[in-house]
């Protein structure tokens, strides 16, 4: 670092995003990406607009916004009770450039020196970044013995809770009746549920936002919608909480998301029949790996998102990973304790998988 950084940042640890290595050709399961490219199309739209690219974006997305609430109205009629799903509209929707942009703003607008951010010891990596980041103290709940959050820590927990669901990195989902108790436990907090794996078999809880004004819901196009390198993401909460959010926003960079990323984002929401289809393919796929690690003799988390949470009882994690990668097939592993011993490994294509179990078979027996 240099002699003019900060005294506040000269401990600050970097969030350590996936490889993406360039020196060879990988089977790519480290990043939990989509193996399908965007819907034709977002393509389409997203060339049209470069073609204006000499404007400026329009910095409150107002078509994308607009059609975004219309889709998670939509959703949440089929969620719940129909009586009872909220009707949203663009003033209750925030877009990002990726999820991670507004979970920042959310430990910016609501952690404090007297407000500490609340979250899982095994979850998100950002979280910790972002607390130490912006100055704020943080508490970390230990997952159970199970690696589950157990919704009972969190209540009352005095302070602003962060829940990825399902979990990162266990892919293991709440209920909307454990977010909901969580919710209900802190009247006077918020609570931040970040659902960037929710369309792979969790339940969603926005049908809960037409209940409760201390909630905020962060979903992603990086993950289902196939659109990882465009970075876009959103919030779902209050018009007050959106407003806050906004505010911050608006203080640091209203031209956040570039033109031809509104446009593949609008493309995305009328192929939404094609994303669903890829949400089951991916689903078929994870179950189909599951039944072939447990063979195996490996040890599974019980994953509803687009990757798997592994271990085996007789092969050291990290060699598992390193020789995986030297034979071309790239997976996630983790140094922290808790997780030393357990690769993370995207659910890709049934190909993809394929590859990936023969590697992984022959890796076994030569490190058992």
């Amino acid at each position: 670092m240099s002699r003019f950084l900060s005294d506040r940042y000269k401990d600050l640890e970097p969030y350590v995003p996936g490889e993406q290595p360039q020196d060879q050709q990988y089977v790519k399961l480290n990043t939990n990406e989509s193996p399908f490219p965007p819907p034709p199309a977002a393509i389409a739209k997203a060339s049209q607009a470069a073609e204006r690219l000499q404007l400026y974006s329009d910095p409150d997305c107002r078509v994308l916004s607009e059609k975004l609430a219309e889709m998670l109205s939509a959703q949440c009629a089929g969620a719940g009770a129909a009586a009872e799903a909220p009707a949203f509209t663009r003033e209750n929707v925030i877009i990002t450039n990726g999820s991670d942009e507004v979970l920042n703003f959310a430990f910016m607008a609501y952690c404090s020196s007297e407000k500490p951010a609340v979250f899982p010891d095994i979850t998100y990596g950002f979280y910790p970044v972002f607390a130490d980041m912006n100055g704020v103290p943080y508490r970390e709940i230990p997952l159970d013995e199970d690696l589950r959050i157990d919704p009972a820590g969190y209540i009352g927990a005095g302070g602003t809770i962060f829940i990825a669901n399902p979990n990162a990195h266990t892919g293991i989902a709440l209920s909307r009746d454990q977010i909901e108790e969580i919710i209900r436990g802190n009247p006077d907090d918020l609570v931040v549920v970040d659902e960037a794996y929710v369309d792979f078999g969790a339940e969603t809880c926005l049908p809960l936002l037409e209940k409760y004004d201390n909630l905020l819901i962060i979903q992603t196009f990086s993950k289902s919608r196939s659109l990882a390198g465009a970075r876009l993401g959103f919030g779902v909460a209050s018009a007050e909480i959106i407003r806050d959010l906004n505010t911050i926003r608006n203080s640091t960079n209203p031209y956040n998301i570039n033109a031809m990323t509104q446009a593949a984002g609008l493309g995305v929401l009328e192929e939404e029949e094609m994303i669903r289809r890829n949400c089951e393919s991916v689903i078929a796929n994870r179950r189909y790996t599951q039944e072939r690690l447990n063979a195996m003799g490996f040890a599974l988390t019980d994953s509803s998102a687009n990757f798997i949470f592994m271990k085996h009882p007789q092969v050291d994690g990290g060699q598992i990973y390193e020789e995986m990668k030297r034979r071309g097939v790239l997976i996630r592993h983790f140094t922290k304790p808790r997780m030393a011993q357990y690769n993370r490994v995207t659910i890709g294509s049934r190909e993809q998988m394929d590859v990936f179990l023969k590697v992984l078979g022959e890796v076994i027996e030569e490190l058992k």
